[in-house]
């Protein structure tokens, strides 16, 4: 289906054509670049001019610039000033030609995975539109708006942020009819210096509401009044979710039982029973404000619950998995929660209650006694207190029940030294060295938690302890189910 014209993509950007075309799809990168896209040559660490011609050659339908390239006189071309800005302006008038609802969330934690879960909800519920892995920023939201088809019902934009001032921007460009806060914590302090200017900048998002719009947010954070401040005077309705007895939409209780964790919830009065497949008590607190979101959009709050058991963590965030190590022995395994994509204290408490509640396999390892281990890389951008707050990780009520926690990286030095000495694993300077030794320190029967900020490498020890794992062993042992 022909997502832009070169005469419709001429006037939302009041760019010049050098010869007409028709693409279906919108890519910033040749590396995962499909027949037909419109390959926009932005400017970074690199320039994408320098890729159009090979983007051609792999079959894209046209190329955004702002000059032509060396050997691409004679392409399809639409020649802009600036390449971002036309891009924003494609966005623009995509959003301005779907007449379905737009959704946008943010939230310190949680943005991906909630924006996948609504993605799940609304999945019968007309044709649904959704940003790809975490497109958030001022790229990812104008390319999720620009690749918008014209016939969408459902969108869902995830907007983040890492300094002051730019989500206001990006909320305008979605124009959503429903924005979501998930929660707001200690992440990017180096930016904000305090979690009131955090709170102050997640609220701008319903700065774009349209009229008549719905601001969905949690009632039992201690920012919770700035966000209702920022609410008020621009959304027509507001409502809340959270633990708290004065929340819209109450969760009553949150119990994890293997890898589901069955939520019972009440809003007005009426119970709420829903169930997520994967266990974690924030990932029932974002379902239940995703569900209050839905039902404020006029969505049926039940079969929007049914269809939350298609959701799953996205890839780093929290999935589980077993690996076996030997394709004869289904007991030679181990249970590994992937949460490496990202992490701040908030997350990582989250995660550690989450390591906490799973149940380690004794008597199937070297080790007799199966095993809850933590391998932990630094939380970064958390400004001049980030050692206090790594080392105020030790004091979290899930460490109770986790066995070793092994360390990587400057800032986890601090929570290691605070560590009490039977608790305490090994520390590394760098991820790499952790991921080498990691596979050493793992047995039959534990259950591995591996949590840290996307630019401390942790998934390196992720990808080191994937390896232990048998060809075909997982595909073999499903099937005996």
């Amino acid at each position: 289906m022909t997502l832009w014209t070169s005469d419709a993509a001429a006037t939302a950007t009041s760019g010049r054509v050098t010869r007409p075309f028709a693409v279906n799809g919108i890519s910033i990168d040749t590396r995962t670049i499909r027949p037909g896209d419109l390959f926009v040559a932005l400017k970074d660490v690199r320039d994408g001019h320098d890729f159009v011609a090979d983007a051609l050659r792999k079959g894209a339908g046209a190329a955004l610039v702002s000059r032509v390239p060396e050997g691409c006189a004679d392409a399809p071309l639409l020649v802009v000033p600036d390449v971002l800005k036309a891009l924003e302006d494609l966005g623009r008038a995509g959003r301005a030609r779907v007449r379905g609802k737009v959704i946008a969330v943010t939230g310190s934690v949680g943005k991906t995975s909630t924006k996948e879960m609504l993605r799940a909800m609304l999945a019968h519920q007309g044709h649904i539109h959704a940003a790809e892995a975490s497109f958030n920023n001022h790229w990812g939201v104008p390319i999720t708006l620009a690749r918008m088809p014209e016939d969408t019902d459902f969108a869902v934009i995830e907007i983040g942020m890492n300094h002051p001032g730019e989500i206001a921007p990006l909320t305008r460009l979605a124009r959503p009819h429903a924005a979501m806060i998930t929660t707001v914590a200690a992440a990017h302090l180096e930016a904000f210096g305090a979690i009131e200017g955090i709170a102050a900048e997640k609220a701008a998002i319903f700065e774009g509401l349209e009229p008549g719009g719905v601001a969905v947010l949690p009632s039992d954070l201690p920012v919770s009044p700035i966000l209702l401040g920022h609410a008020r005077g621009r959304a027509e309705r507001i409502v809340t979710f959270g633990a708290d007895a004065g929340a819209d939409y109450r969760m009553t209780s949150a119990t994890i039982s293997g890898d589901v964790t069955v939520v019972q919830a009440e809003h007005d009065g009426a119970p709420l029973l829903f169930k997520v497949l994967t266990p974690g008590r924030h990932f029932a607190m974002n379902a239940l404000g995703a569900l209050a979101l839905v039902a404020a959009l006029g969505v049926d709050p039940a079969m929007a619950a049914m269809d939350l058991l298609n959701w799953e963590p996205p890839a780093g965030r929290g999935t589980r998995e077993r690996i076996y190590m030997d394709i004869l022995d289904e007991a030679q395994s181990f249970d590994l929660f992937d949460d490496a994509f990202n992490a701040n204290p908030a997350s990582l408490g989250a995660a550690l209650e989450v390591l906490a509640g799973a149940q380690p396999r004794d008597g199937v390892g070297r080790v007799a006694r199966g095993r809850r281990l933590a391998f932990l890389g630094d939380m970064l951008e958390l400004g001049p207190e980030e050692r206090a707050l790594h080392a105020a990780i030790a004091d979290h009520p899930a460490m109770a029940a986790i066995d070793v926690v092994h360390c990587a990286g400057p800032l986890m030095r601090d929570l290691w030294q605070a560590l009490p000495p039977g608790q305490r694993g090994e520390w590394f300077a760098t991820a790499a060295d952790m991921a080498e030794r990691a596979p050493h320190l793992i047995d039959t029967g534990d259950v591995v938690l591996v949590k840290g900020s996307k630019s401390s490498k942790v998934s390196l020890v992720v990808t080191a302890l994937r390896k232990l794992g048998q060809p075909g062993a997982a595909e073999l042992f499903k099937g005996k189910e």
